[in-house]
This record gives C-alpha cells, sequence and structure tokens, in this order.
C-alpha cells in the first residue's frame, strides 16, 4: 500500500462547509478492521446536499463524503474478508459520521461490506 493517498475531505468553517482534496495517510483513518482501495463511489442527492451545506448530512469534521464505496480489500483482520476480495458498502452513517467513498482508501468495520461475487 502507498504511503499517502488522495481524498475530498470536508471542513466545517464560520463560512459554511469547505471541502479539500487532501493527501492522508491511514492514520487518518478510523478504526475498523477492513481497509479497501476505493474504485468507485456515486455522487447521489444526499451527498449533494452534504457537500453544499445545504442539509447537516455531515456530522463529524473533518470528514470524508461519499455514502457509498465498491473497491477491493487491502487488509483485513476480520475473519469474513481477505486482501483481494470484492466489496460493496452503502449506509451505515459511512459518508455522515464515518470516513466515505470519496478517497483512494477506505477502513471500515467488515460487518457492513458485502462481499460481490
Amino acid at each position: 500500500m502507498p504511503a499517502t493517498f488522495r481524498a475530498l475531505r470536508a471542513h466545517k468553517t464560520d463560512a459554511g462547509i469547505e471541502t479539500r482534496l487532501e493527501s492522508l495517510t491511514d492514520a487518518d483513518l478510523m478504526e475498523g478492521d477492513v481497509t479497501v482501495r476505493v474504485e468507485a463511489s456515486t455522487l447521489n442527492f444526499k451527498d449533494g446536499l452534504a457537500l453544499t451545506g445545504r442539509s447537516p448530512i455531515l456530522r463529524t469534521f473533518p470528514l470524508i463524503p461519499g455514502i457509498d464505496f465498491a473497491g477491493v480489500v487491502e487488509a483485513s483482520s476480520n475473519p469474513g474478508f481477505a486482501a483481494g476480495d470484492r466489496v460493496v458498502l452503502n449506509g451505515w452513517g459511512v459518508g455522515e459520521t464515518w470516513h466515505g467513498g470519496y478517497a483512494q482508501r477506505a477502513r471500515v468495520k467488515g460487518e457492513w461490506l458485502v462481499r460481490l461475487p
């Protein structure tokens, strides 16, 4: 795994929500037992509201938005997933209170993931 990865991160400022494309490390991710190399994430209505600040979707700052993602497991201490597994995630507070899919890497709880066939 590369030492750094790129992510869109939202910050709360006096003027509202400000997003920045930043270089992060695994230390910037939240606790979880599966690390995923994100290959895709959607831009949907809820993310649009979050990024514009028109609705209080984002509840933690700074936060990587994106309420869903699909990708490949890079590392796992969860017995249900191994490196190389293809997975998808939607929901579970991701992109609201937990770092989401607008990044090259995500770390989440394995029980949130669905393995793709």
